[in-house]
């Protein structure tokens, strides 16, 4: 029996080289019906129903072959991946701690142990491990891919550039890899730009498989002064987006709108039935606003503080709502989760979110959370913490719209149409927090921030009741990873040079101008 086992083992990893999962299905079933407690028999049907993109099949399958082999640290990695997705960062953690120190001859889960690090914000903790299993196996591509976009994260640009560089000379069409270099340096020559274009050629793709590239040449051209040319790429880049994409702004607006309904003054009003005992040990600061208004510089001033720390952009307020409002759904957030959320004693949710961060606590008595959607959760981040920080960026209505269309990660974005509209419908949302909030709302302007640092940073330090501290004013020394779009320019010096940006593509923005002013909102 134990020869036909190992036999199925085999055939099944084989199978596994070539992604033939039929076969790698049936070797699973054949091992389990000859032997129900078989661990690779369960890790396999594990991977099965991974590829197959079943999660919680997947995650019941690794952790029972780990239950029946406590040392398969390849079940455990596997596992902790998708705890990884599912947002249980907490369990990941524990699994990746435990178990990290057996992969020293494994590359491929070396590398996915960093992965599930670095996807949890971690990139301290990815890097080691990215680098060992380069060590073990080098010239792998995606091996090397990952261990560049962590040295990003940590600010280790010239060896990501060196990585990327050499990636390009032998694959000089792969697309990210064109993004991703192009992000790390200010384009000097259009040498870059012309190796770009010469892979468009090259290929003759349809639209939406060079979206990367697009991106990228349109970056390096605004680099260069081609402001034109560059928003020209910038569109296609959207377009192309758009083209594929199942996106109606509308469903973003009304979440909005059942936000503003029910986060209102009388339910701000409701005491909560009880706080996390912890809760007065550790003060969250919540900075929020929309994307590229300066939260991720805001941070790195904070969190240069001795007072302060940051967890990063964990989600893990949303995933608190979505599980304590007891709605089954495929989205990640709608107008029904808020209002049974709105519904629940909110101690739960600071109870839930606390649980799901505190790994990342290193002892300092005040926290940063940094995802800046979490702007549309401020009532239920105020009602549940009395004593939390809340922080929000604003930005040149124009100038930040702008920053976002010209990214690849907002969704709401990819077209001045949609922009606009869901630009006033923050800003509406802005006024209800006003209202509701009070003085609690901590307002920074992202262009007062760049041009007189020291003030504005000794007025934030003294209403989040901190003293002052020079290593503030010098966040471009701070050594934490980020893994936000503004990873490298936070290793600079504060500038202005992003301020009336905008201005340089006016004719282009004039649609996304006037839809701004006809609701009311002044462009300066």
């Amino acid at each position: 029996m134990t020869d036909e086992l190992g036999r199925l083992s085999e055939i099944g990893r084989r199978a596994l080289q070539s992604r033939n999962w039929p076969v790698v299905s049936a070797c699973a079933e054949d091992l389990l019906r000859r032997d129900p407690n078989s661990p690779e028999g369960h890790f396999l049907a594990g991977l099965v129903e991974k590829a197959a993109q079943r999660p919680v099949k997947a995650t019941e399958a690794f952790a029972k072959a780990l239950e029946l082999d406590a040392g398969r640290y390849d079940a455990a990695v596997e596992l902790a991946n998708q705890h990884c997705i599912a947002r249980r960062n907490a369990e990941a953690v524990a699994l990746l701690h435990d178990y990290q120190a057996r992969l020293g001859n494994s590359p491929r889960y070396l590398d996915m142990a960093g992965t599930v690090y670095s996807d949890m914000g971690m990139a301290e903790k990815a890097w080691p491990l990215y680098r060992k299993a380069n060590e073990l196996q080098p010239g792998v591509p995606l091996f090397q891919s990952n261990l560049a976009a962590c040295g990003v994260y940590l600010g280790k640009i010239d060896e990501a550039k060196a990585i990327y560089r050499a990636l390009l000379r032998q694959t000089p069409t792969h697309q990210r890899n064109h993004y991703h270099l192009s992000r790390l340096e200010q384009a000097k020559d259009t040498v870059h730009i012309e190796q770009m274009k010469a892979a468009l050629r090259s290929t003759n793709l349809a639209p939406d498989k060079n979206i990367f590239i697009y991106y990228a040449i349109g970056k390096e051209l605004e680099d260069l002064g081609e402001w034109q040319e560059a928003f020209r790429y910038y569109q296609m880049a959207g377009d192309a987006v758009t083209s594929v994409a199942n996106y109606d702004v509308a469903a973003d607006l009304g979440l909005i709108d059942k936000v503003i309904e029910v986060c209102d003054k009388q339910w701000l009003a409701a005491r909560p039935d009880r706080v996390p005992a912890d809760a007065a040990a550790r003060t969250p600061i919540f900075l929020v606003g929309l994307p590229r208004t300066g939260t991720t510089l805001t941070e790195r001033i904070l969190a240069s503080h001795a007072r302060v720390e940051s967890i990063g952009e964990t989600l893990q307020m949303q995933m608190t709502l979505r599980r304590i409002s007891g709605v089954e759904s495929v989205e990640t957030m709608n107008p029904a989760i808020i209002e049974a959320a709105a519904q629940k004693d909110v101690g739960l949710i600071a109870h839930g979110y606390l649980d799901a961060v505190r790994h990342r606590f290193r002892g300092k008595p005040m926290f940063i959370e940094k995802l800046p959607e979490n702007f549309l959760y401020l009532g239920f981040i105020a009602k549940a913490w009395p004593d939390a920080r809340l922080v929000y960026l604003r930005r040149n209505p124009m100038d930040a719209c702008f920053a976002m269309y010209k990214q690849s990660f907002f969704r709401f974005a990819y077209t001045l149409e949609n922009l606009g509209r869901y630009y006033i419908a923050h800003d509406r949302l802005l006024r209800h927090w006003r209202s509701m909030l009070g003085d609690r709302l901590i307002e920074i302007e992202y262009e007062s921030l760049v041009t007189d640092q020291e003030g504005q940073t000794r007025s934030l330090l003294d209403r989040l009741g901190l003293d002052f501290e020079a290593a503030c004013l010098e966040f471009e020394k701070n050594e934490a990873a980020t893994a936000t779009a503004s990873s490298v320019q936070v290793r600079e010096k504060i500038h202005s040079r992003s301020v009336n940006r905008w201005r340089h593509f006016e004719k282009e923005l004039q649609p996304l101008r006037q839809l701004l002013e006809h609701a009311g909102i002044a462009i300066t």
